[in-house]
């Protein structure tokens, strides 16, 4: 093509941070190959977040009230009603109108956020009517994890593959098939295998270990991504710190913007001498390529920015309502020695204080035990499948 290359990225979260966190990873990774991103979130504002993106397109945000997302509310807490989905669907194709975009790529959907189709629908149709000839631009892509949580309801695997066959050019699968296959948690891959490719696993690059001094030198960095749903592991992770040989370094707390103010401000007071408790950090990568340990959730970000810094880490995955996927991920890295992991049930001080003896006494994660090129192999492959479709006959 003879002009930079657009895409519009819709992504939404609706709990944690996660997808967000890993579509402005892509999105770096597609800027700095000459793709002019338009970024499009619908999901609440995260403080300090740098997309990357030519442009951030933020929508009146949605979240889901609890772990279940059955329940969505606006920004003020009322259930959202549908003048209100309404207004956003109108906001959404306004963006997809003003951009004319060469590639749409959709976060997630078909395999998740089907509470989201009021307004996702309507812009594959409008990408789909855009289209000169079925093999035309726009490129309408799905991006997706590497594990998926099983369908509460029979039928909704079916109803998956029939809107990728019908709206859908690629699907990128952001995994290593050599260490978990798609299909393992999503059994009707073979509909589908012609337009899925993988990516490899995504990650920024991480930046260099610095010295005495730098953040987070010698400490424990204990993170809870979004925040939203930490209870459990925080606890235990802060009273396993004296049951540990790491009891006199300091301990650094990183409380997500999800997890409510004053719940914040009274850890913050009763945090013990060597207990240090703040927000979350934008420097995060910094602090695990510094720190001697991470304890933290298995979120798909967190775990990756674990492999790419190299720190030792226990990982105490989340598994509350229909979660499954962490428990998942940890567990095969676990087996791999890549990191201790304490499952949901057996969370208790005791447990993880364990866990990070047995983290100090192995070697550093191998960050070679999966492919982490995910980003670059993502645009990598965008590019060269728009390229084929620009230069396809009408």
């Amino acid at each position: 093509m003879d002009r930079p290359i657009k895409a519009l990225f819709y992504v939404q979260h609706l709990l944690g941070i996660g997808h967000l966190m890993r579509a402005g990873t892509l999105t770096r990774a597609l800027e700095a190959n000459g793709i002019e991103v338009t970024l499009v979130s619908g999901g609440a504002p995260l403080p300090g977040f740098k997309s990357g993106a030519t442009h951030f397109v933020q929508l009146p945000p949605t979240r889901a009230v609890d772990k279940f997302f059955k329940v969505l509310v606006d920004e003020d807490g009322r259930e959202i009603d549908d003048a209100w989905k309404d207004r956003r669907r109108e906001l959404l194709l306004d963006v997809f109108r003003r951009t004319g975009p060469d590639i749409v790529l959709i976060e997630l959907y078909p395999f998740g956020r089907r509470q989201m189709r009021f307004e996702i629908e309507p812009l594959l149709i409008a990408a789909r009517q855009a289209k000169p000839s079925p093999k035309g631009l726009p490129l309408i892509v799905s991006s997706v994890r590497d594990i998926l949580v099983e369908p509460d309801k029979p039928g909704r695997v079916d109803e998956m593959v029939q809107r990728v066959v019908d709206y859908f050019d690629l699907v990128l699968v952001h995994g290593d098939p050599d260490f978990i296959a798609f299909d393992e948690t999503f059994p009707r891959l073979s509909d589908i295998a012609s337009l899925t490719r993988y990516t490899g696993y995504v990650a920024d690059p991480p930046p260099a270990p610095g010295g005495p001094g730098s953040p987070g030198y010698g400490e424990v960095i204990v993170s809870t991504g979004g925040g939203a749903v930490s209870e459990d592991m925080l606890a235990a992770a802060i009273e396993s710190r004296a049951l540990t040989s790491l009891a006199d370094v300091p301990w650094r707390v990183l409380l997500g913007h999800n997890y409510p103010e004053a719940d914040f401000q009274a850890c913050h007071s009763a945090a013990p001498e060597g207990i240090i408790v703040e927000r979350s950090r934008t420097d995060f990568a910094q602090l695990l390529a510094n720190c001697r340990l991470s304890i933290s959730q298995g979120g798909y970000n967190t775990v990756m920015e674990i492999l790419a810094t190299g720190a030792r880490a226990v990982c105490l995955p989340y598994a509350g309502g229909l979660e499954s996927e962490q428990t998942l991920r940890c567990g095969l890295l676990a087996q791999r020695g890549a990191i201790e992991m304490v499952k949901q049930e057996e969370v208790a001080a005791a447990a993880v204080a364990a866990a990070v003896e047995r983290a100090l006494a192995a070697p550093g994660p191998d960050r070679a035990v999966i492919d982490m090129d995910g980003a670059q192999t993502t645009a990598s492959l965008l590019k060269k499948a728009v390229e084929e479709s620009a230069g396809a006959p009408n």
